[in-house]
């Protein structure tokens, strides 16, 4: 397997300062949209006062104004600040994965899977401080919003790529791991009514290809590979591939973290034997 890797992680002042800086470009190619690229980055002092900039004005309603929902955006930083390093990393892992993303700056104000998860954050703050019914509010608005669903009670890891996501539905007791990309369509899901922990938990370094669907308490070992369409009804080993339905072993990765390099292609590669997930 080929020793693929993250490319090194920027500072948030860093990462800013190359936002500003392709806002700037963008905005001198389209001046129609100069108000535009103002309001949303560039009156901004840092990337996490642009980030609550652009969760407010995506997820306001009438329950809750943009003022409100930035207090909340603002409170959830200033005691939490893993929240702003995870949303800069999974902003860089767009960058580097998703082969339609040339600018940080486009994923942060386009790209609804990066939008929807930094509300889950939020969310998951809220419901981490038994403010449930806050969470379940910001939580609802995501899914009306962006067509996720991401339960607040799940623990999502950093430098996470939730690529199209469209239907994408995580449960509330769901662990997604570090460098994880995940595609649309995708369930990571209970199997039964019982309560408790009932949700699949994902290592790092995996990727879950479109129509996926992971149901249970089970895991996925930290390197595998989902097929896309796959039913996922058992635990997967570390470092194969799983594909069909039900999902069986059909080969293994050329990559450590097949997340990272977003190759779905099923089966062995470069001579590869098959990896025995009982060896």
């Amino acid at each position: 397997m080929s020793p693929v890797q993250a490319s090194p992680v920027l500072d948030t002042d860093s990462l800013w300062r190359v936002i500003c800086e392709e806002a700037r470009e963008l905005r001198a190619g389209e001046p129609v949209l100069a108000d535009f690229f103002q309001s949303h980055i560039l009156d901004h002092e840092n990337f996490g006062a642009a980030l609550v900039h652009r969760i407010t004005s995506l997820i306001a309603c009438e329950a809750l104004a943009a003022d409100g929902i930035g207090d909340l955006c603002r409170l959830a930083l200033d005691d939490d600040p893993h929240i702003l390093c995870n949303a800069s990393m999974d902003l860089q892992a767009h960058v580097e994965r998703d082969a339609a993303c040339d600018r940080h700056v486009v994923a942060l104000l386009y790209f609804k899977g990066f939008q929807a998860l930094q509300c889950q954050r939020i969310a998951h703050w809220l419901w981490g401080r038994d403010r449930c019914t806050m969470a379940l509010l910001l939580h609802s608005q995501m899914v009306r919003r962006f067509t996720v669903d991401i339960h607040p009670g799940a623990v999502m890891g950093s430098g996470i790529m939730l690529d199209h996501a469209t239907g994408l539905v995580i449960g509330e007791t769901a662990v997604v791991g570090n460098n994880v990309s995940v595609l649309h369509s995708v369930t990571l899901g209970g199997s039964g009514a019982a309560a408790g922990d009932r949700h699949p938990k994902i290592a790092s370094g995996v990727l879950i290809a479109a129509g996926a669907k992971i149901l249970g308490n089970i895991n996925v070992g930290e390197g595998a590979k989902v097929g896309a369409g796959s039913l996922v009804l058992e635990s997967v080993p570390p470092h194969v591939t799983v594909a069909g339905v039900p999902a069986a072993v059909v080969g293994i990765p050329r990559e450590i973290s097949p997340a990272l390099e977003m190759d779905q292609a099923l089966g062995a590669k470069n001579g590869d034997a098959l990896m025995n997930p009982k060896a």
